[in-house]
């Protein structure tokens, strides 16, 4: 599914990594436990829906080699946070909208998940 697609659908704000390459994703993985993350064995074209908004996610995302966060529950990214994604040449995005609700929409939509 192309970029603007998903974010229109959860009507989603990128807030960092607009002049990324175009992120096109193919499964959807939606975690709160960045432990569960470090199990992604294939994380290309992966978008990542949680509602854990700090440092630990992006350097987890960045082991995990997860190019593509979706920030659920109207969660706020910090500068900090903004600037090793930017290092890391990774999509952040915010939404207001719970996990719940983008998981289904995004299933909906033809989404698969990753597990």
């Amino acid at each position: 599914m192309k970029r603007e697609e998903f974010l229109r659908l959860i009507k989603g704000k990128v807030v960092s990594g607009a002049d990324c390459e175009e992120q096109d994703v193919e499964h959807v993985f939606a975690s709160d436990l960045m432990s569960d993350v470090l199990t992604i064995k294939n994380a290309d074209n992966l978008l990542l829906i949680t509602g854990l908004c700090n440092m630990q996610t992006i350097r987890t995302c960045e082991m995990a080699e997860v190019k593509v966060i979706l920030f659920v529950r109207g969660k706020k990214v910090t500068e900090e946070m903004k600037e090793l994604a930017e290092e890391n040449e990774m999509l952040l995005i915010e939404t207001d909208y719970s996990m719940y609700r983008c998981s289904g929409i995004l299933y909906q939509a033809g989404l698969p998940p990753l597990y």
